[in-house]
């Protein structure tokens, strides 16, 4: 059974992180299709197709299929975190090398999602369609190829709530806008709790709905 100081320490996770993950995620997949108009518009006409101009809803999320395409490519490319650290509980051999008990270990999962022997020698490019037959066969069934959220039972838990909150807040800016990266824009991702524009993603958006 959790304490008091354990629940309130697992409510402040669940803020910290959920908010942090959502907005990261949404920054960068928006800044990647201000820059990759092409994929912008298919996934604004798969959006249309789905839920016309009505909101997003649970049936028509679980169909957009474009969307967690370029999310999933998202998240290998500017993933939230940029390495994990786990504890080894007990001495343990890896390969050559032995482990000892407490020792912390550094998981750089941004490198392996940016490793050419893991994607190929394009693995620097923009290229949902990695995605487009699912994670499993994008990675070869290779789970350390591609882990943005973790692995195994200590995953984040908000990882769902996380992918799912920004598929609705991204199609309903697609329902509304097109978008374009302003000059403006300077590239210099930075890790403060999460991988994050150093200076913020100016974007300039144009309504659909010029009559409205």
């Amino acid at each position: 059974m959790l304490s008091l100081e354990d629940l309130v320490d697992e409510c402040k996770t669940f803020y910290l992180t959920g908010q942090e993950t959502v907005n990261s995620l949404l920054a960068w997949t928006v800044f990647l299709l201000a820059i990759h108009g092409d994929w912008q518009e298919k996934a604004r006409r798969e959006v249309i197709e789905i839920f016309g101009n009505q909101n997003p809803h649970p049936e028509g999320i679980a169909k957009l299929k474009t969307i967690t395409m370029i999310i999933n490519e998202t998240l290998r490319l500017y993933g939230p975190s940029t390495l994990l650290v786990r504890q080894v509980a007990r001495e343990v051999q890896l390969g050559k090398l032995v482990l000892p008990a407490n020792m912390d270990l550094l998981v750089p999962n941004m490198a392996l999602h940016h490793d050419p022997h893991l994607w190929g020698d394009d693995v620097h490019l923009f290229k949902p369609e990695r995605f487009a037959e699912g994670i499993g066969r994008a990675t070869k069934y290779n789970a350390a190829a591609f882990f943005p959220f973790g692995l195994g039972p200590r995953s984040c838990v908000g990882m769902t709530f996380a992918i799912t909150e920004t598929k609705i807040a991204l199609t309903m800016i697609l329902q509304c806008y097109t978008f374009t990266l302003s000059p403006a824009y300077v590239h210099s991702p930075m890790t403060i709790l999460t991988l994050r524009p150093q200076h913020g993603i100016q974007i300039i958006l144009e309504s659909l709905h010029k009559d409205a």
